[in-house]
């Protein structure tokens, strides 16, 4: 199985690769933005085209964005995501309408610069109740809207802060710590079919699996290419950008994150997301602080 990733090699350079069964080869790219500025079929040829296999000894996968791009996502795309979020909702019709809507829900999530990836902290809000994961499909989308490649995302949402009003929707998605994405990119050339494939999550708690859901993506209620086209509308993504399309794996509302959990996520043939959990922004900002100087740019 092949990935695209973004690493920072022993010499703190960042770079861009093809990971295939723990070899690494290089692309000639400067960034991943550089690479989404590409066609689709130019991407290909450069991944079937990758250099010499390099050494991993130091090296580091970081989060696969970088420069302007951006990550947002799609609401209420599964039937069970419609059905969790009128159970939290003092507005139950709203989610109802999205779900049956000719316009899909699309919300900005977080700017690459605050995802965070593979082993490093998601955080709940200090100022909520229940928050919860949310696994998702994500799309690595180029500037002009093509699918490059599928990624793992975890959409940590506050299920409090936006069952009390759907119009604190940003406050419940955007925060410091609320969006990872898998560190590994699986090229879309070598996922055949995108709409059947298994999800899967669990929430680990002192080491004791306290919640598992399933789901496939043959449940989602709009194609990939209907989200993609909304999102372009009327809108730029000069650097490229991932799109996630929603959930369908949602735990109870007597099920919220705590401190010290571990979120575990995998989806077949793209890959998986391991987190554990803190609470409060404090910890997220350390990690992302401590990235070497100029790797997110």
């Amino acid at each position: 199985m092949s990935h695209l990733v973004r690493f920072a090699d022993e010499a703190g350079n960042t770079r861009i690769g093809l990971l295939t069964d723990g070899e690494l080869r290089p692309l000639a790219v400067a960034s991943m933005s550089d690479l989404l500025r590409r066609p689709a079929t130019e991407i290909r040829e450069l991944a079937e085209t990758a250099g010499e296999p390099v050494s991993t000894t130091g090296t580091r996968l970081l989060p696969p964005l970088d420069g302007r791009m951006e990550v947002w996502a799609a609401g209420v795309t599964y039937l069970r995501s419609e059905e969790a979020r009128r159970e939290e909702s003092a507005d139950e019709d709203v989610y109802a309408r999205v779900y049956r809507a000719k316009r899909p829900e699309l919300f900005f999530k977080s700017p690459a610069w605050r995802v965070v990836t593979d082993g490093e902290p998601i955080a709940i809000r200090t100022d909520s109740a229940n928050n919860v994961p949310e696994p998702e499909l994500g799309l690595l989308l180029t500037d002009a809207g093509e699918i490059a490649g599928y990624v793992v995302v975890d959409d940590v949402s506050s299920r409090s802060i936006e069952g009390e009003n759907p119009l604190y929707l940003p406050q419940a998605k955007i925060y410091t710590g609320s969006c990872a994405v898998s560190a590994r990119v699986r090229p879309a050339w070598e996922v055949p079919d995108p709409l059947s494939l298994g999800l899967r999550m669990r929430i680990l708690r002192d080491g004791h699996e306290v919640f598992a859901g399933a789901a496939s993506t043959a449940q989602l209620n709009r194609e990939p290419a209907e989200l993609v086209g909304y999102l372009w509308r009327d809108n730029d993504f000069p650097d490229g950008a991932v799109l996630s399309t929603g959930t369908s794996v949602v735990p109870g509302l007597d099920l919220g994150l705590r401190p010290g959990d571990v979120v575990e996520i995998e989806i077949d043939e793209v890959g998986s997301l391991r987190s554990p959990v803190v609470l409060g922004a404090e910890e997220v900002r350390r990690r992302l602080a401590a990235r070497q100087p100029g790797s997110d740019h």
